[in-house]
């Protein structure tokens, strides 16, 4: 009976093709639908601040030495997760991030509540050789970032592609993103009171890689790292009110 149905299907070029459309269609349905609702899945979260142009720099590092590939930025509900990294993940920790890096592949840990764990001075003595704090480590050491400087001239450029993608940072903000950048990785400097008027008092601001006079890469990415999971508080706020 079934060889019959197959056969009868597959001959008739116009029932296969509708055949396909309808399947296809479900799935789509399936994918799709829930977008229209997204405004009531994800979480609400008032106290969400924005990457600073320094940090939003860094996590284009990130990007581009695939960090991403070996480092997960999702905590799952499970119980051993949450007990070893924290709170699971919220969508609107994503909010703004252009592309998310959420994934699954974990040669390294998961990197979701970093920010704020290890100190400036830990983070580039890891990333220039990441033995020398975690002997049984296999990333690759990246100690170039110490030494390459920023690229900063063209950071109102990103800043402003983020706006057309929903992040809502101001003409200001992309006016003085390359000031701001300056300023975030040199605390004593003309510019660094400007970051925090524009990204609010919590604003990281200071030498990342300890040496405030020259602004590498490795001050973006370690400024970076200093902020994931720190965008917001919605998910230990989340936490605290389930265990209330």
């Amino acid at each position: 009976m079934k060889e019959f149905f197959h056969r009868k299907i597959e001959r008739n070029a116009i029932g296969f093709v509708l055949a396909i459309v309808g399947v296809a269609s479900i799935g789509g349905l399936v994918e799709i639908a829930p977008l229209f609702t997204i405004h009531e899945t994800v979480e609400e979260a008032p106290d969400m601040r924005l990457y600073t142009p320094l940090e939003l720099a860094g996590r284009n590092i990130y990007i581009r030495e695939g960090c991403y590939a070996c480092h997960s930025q999702m905590i799952r509900t499970l119980r051993d997760e949450v007990e070893r990294y924290g709170p699971y993940s919220l969508a609107v920790e994503s909010k703004y991030d252009h592309p998310m890096l959420w994934g699954s592949k974990r040669t390294g840990p998961d990197l979701a509540r970093l920010g704020g764990k290890y100190s400036d001075a830990w983070h580039v003595a890891h990333l220039m050789n990441p033995r020398d704090v975690v002997p049984e480590s296999v990333m690759p050491r990246y100690g170039w970032l110490k030494r390459n400087a920023l690229r900063i001239d063209d950071l109102g450029e990103h800043l402003a592609a983020q706006r057309d993608v929903g992040v809502p940072y101001t003409d200001a903000m992309i006016e003085n993103a390359v000031a701001d950048a300056r300023g975030q990785a040199n605390p004593d400097g003309p510019e660094a009171g400007g970051v925090a008027e524009r990204y609010g008092e919590a604003t990281n601001v200071r030498a990342f890689d300890g040496n405030p006079g020259t602004l590498t890469e490795m001050d973006a990415l370690v400024a970076y790292l200093q902020i994931v999971g720190q965008l917001t508080q919605a998910a230990h706020q989340e936490t605290a009110a389930k265990e209330e």
